[in-house]
């Protein structure tokens, strides 16, 4: 099978990181990550399935890797070599284990139903698979996700494979396009209940790349009745917060001033340094940057809160603010199942399936690349914003590789 693989290569990584640091998304030309024909993932056991990804997206996360700016944390729940990918559309040729043939959407994390696990771990048995504690153990490798693991494969293939448990099925009316951004979507939908936002809170949204937009979109559609301002930097983001439900849209940058207006704070410092004596009730960091997580604590209130959705990797900022002012910061990652407002519990992906369909998601899929582009591809993910995109994807459908006999 044709495949996008990420190889265990300490020079190449390091010449990725100095070339992302030089050209965002400039990893993908020096680094470890090459176009191969490898073979297909063999099936570990029972339950699974070799599945043929259709569209699969390029998210921060993957941009992170490739630029040579993933933590190291990661080491030891990742096993090489992998194929990025976790955002996927695939077909299924053959009805399998109650799953019609057809579309199907990935639900990639490797949790202890995926490995073979039994009895599963506490984590899994409440329905937070996000929080699996044997991502590392059982019957196949380390990884915390598909596209994270050396026996899975991932999205950026022609073939991969998954486990039934994995596999949502996907409306026949549905595009290709809708399909591949309920992933994302869940991710949104997870940080917004996570983030627990109290009736008649001002939010503040840091970031409206996909991640920020689709959050604000969860936000209104399953949060509490709250304002939302967002923080836009592009005219084209700026215009789909206010769509997806923002109430507020301000420019990135300073932003301390007009939230210190919105939310009456009284302003200290002055030039580059300031910071409001009060503050929005709620931050939801999207970005996941050195400079996002000292915006939000500039702007959110005493005793507030900061969801850290956007992942952060290795950072270095003054947490002088969260102490003194005693704010709660804390993250959210993945999805399973949720609590809604009113005391419901409902799996993340159905959710995200009724948003994808409600706010017409699949429009935010901007362009999509063959993986032989994957250069280009990346290039384009990694500077969607400044080019008037919002989520790039590669197009598996005309590889011929996966349309073999």
């Amino acid at each position: 099978m044709k495949a996008l693989r990420f190889e265990r290569n300490i020079p190449r990584f390091a010449a990725a990181n100095i070339a992302g640091r030089l050209s965002s998304g400039g990893g993908a030309k020096v680094g470890p990550l090459r176009l191969r024909n490898v073979d297909t993932p063999r099936l570990p056991g029972p339950g699974w399935v070799e599945i043929l990804p259709r569209l699969t997206g390029i998210c921060g996360s993957d941009l992170a890797t490739i630029d040579g700016n993933s933590s190291r944390y990661f080491e030891p729940i990742v096993s090489f070599p992998f194929i990025p990918g976790h955002e996927i559309v695939a077909d299924l040729s053959e009805a399998f284990e109650g799953v019609p043939a057809g579309r199907v959407v990935v639900e990639p994390v490797l949790g202890c139903v995926t490995r073979g696990i039994d009895p599963v771990c506490v984590a899994c048995a409440r329905g937070d698979l996000g929080n699996c504690e044997r991502i590392t153990f059982g019957n196949i490798s380390p990884g915390l996700q598909s596209g994270f693991c050396c026996d899975t494969g991932g999205g950026w293939s022609t073939s991969m494979i998954a486990h039934v448990s994995q596999l949502h099925a996907v409306p026949a009316d549905w595009t290709d396009e809708a399909a591949v951004m309920v992933e994302p979507t869940a991710c949104a939908v997870h940080g917004a209940l996570a983030a627990d936002v109290a009736e008649g809170d001002t939010v503040v949204v840091l970031g409206s790349g996909a991640l920020g937009l689709l959050t604000i979109a969860a936000l209104r559609r399953y949060g509490r009745k709250c304002t939302i301002i967002a923080v836009a930097k592009h005219p084209h983001q700026q215009e789909l917060a206010r769509e997806f439900g923002a109430d507020q849209v301000i420019s990135s940058g300073h932003i301390a001033r007009p939230i210190r207006r919105i939310t009456g704070s009284l302003a200290i410092g002055d030039g580059d340094i300031v910071r409001l004596t009060g503050g929005a009730d709620h931050v939801i960091d999207c970005v996941g940057s050195e400079s996002s997580i000292a915006e939000a604590l500039t702007v959110v209130r005493p005793k507030g809160r900061i969801t850290m959705v956007g992942m952060p990797g290795h950072v270095h900022v003054d947490l002088t603010g969260l102490w003194q002012r005693e704010i709660t910061m804390s993250g959210a990652y993945a999805y399973g199942t949720e609590t809604l407002p009113n005391g419901e519990r409902r799996r993340t992906f159905d959710l995200a399936f009724e948003l994808v369909a409600a706010a017409d998601l699949g429009r935010l899929v901007s362009a999509t690349y063959s993986l032989d582009r994957f250069e280009d591809a990346i290039t384009h993910a990694a500077n969607a914003g400044g080019r008037g995109a919002v989520r790039i994807a590669f197009d598996l459908r005309n590889e011929k590789e996966r349309n073999r006999a």
